[in-house]
């Protein structure tokens, strides 16, 4: 184990089309941007293993964490909408303190996998897609 300490600094997204997705986060879940730059060079196409890449990213900040959403160029190949159940797959959690409410305050167009629900652990969750069908999931924890 390393003798380095560790701290949270962000959660990134590969997104296919920044500006189709910003609104989303920002619009719906209420992050704030905190930041938008541009990386490219040979030191970043060897960090990430892409040949000749080029990022443009955004981040934002809201709820306790940084969200890094990343566009590349040259764009890797497209991933079929991701189920939960799949190796890889991943998903952003957040706990609100009224999950009915905040279903009713979704935009009309919001896709989501069922409406929210109570599990066995005495929890509501409800997953909703942003618009290139990432999934947030959304937590009402019982007391």
């Amino acid at each position: 184990m390393s003798t380095q300490s560790l701290t949270a600094h962000h959660v990134g997204l590969t997104v296919a089309d920044l500006e189709a997705v910003l609104p989303f986060y920002q619009d719906v879940l209420g992050f704030e941007l905190a930041g938008e730059f541009e990386v490219s060079g040979e030191a970043f196409s060897d960090a990430v293993d892409v040949a000749d890449a080029a990022g443009t990213f955004v981040h934002l900040d809201g709820h306790g964490v940084r969200i890094e959403l990343v566009e590349y160029e040259p764009e890797g190949e497209e991933i079929s909408s991701v189920q939960l159940n799949q190796p890889g797959g991943m998903h952003f959690g957040f706990t609100v303190d009224d999950l009915e409410a905040f279903y009713e305050d979704l935009p009309a167009d919001a896709e989501t996998l069922s409406e929210p629900q109570t599990t066995a652990t005495g929890n509501s969750i409800l997953f909703v897609r942003d618009p290139e069908e990432n999934l947030v999931e959304v937590l009402e924890i019982s007391e």
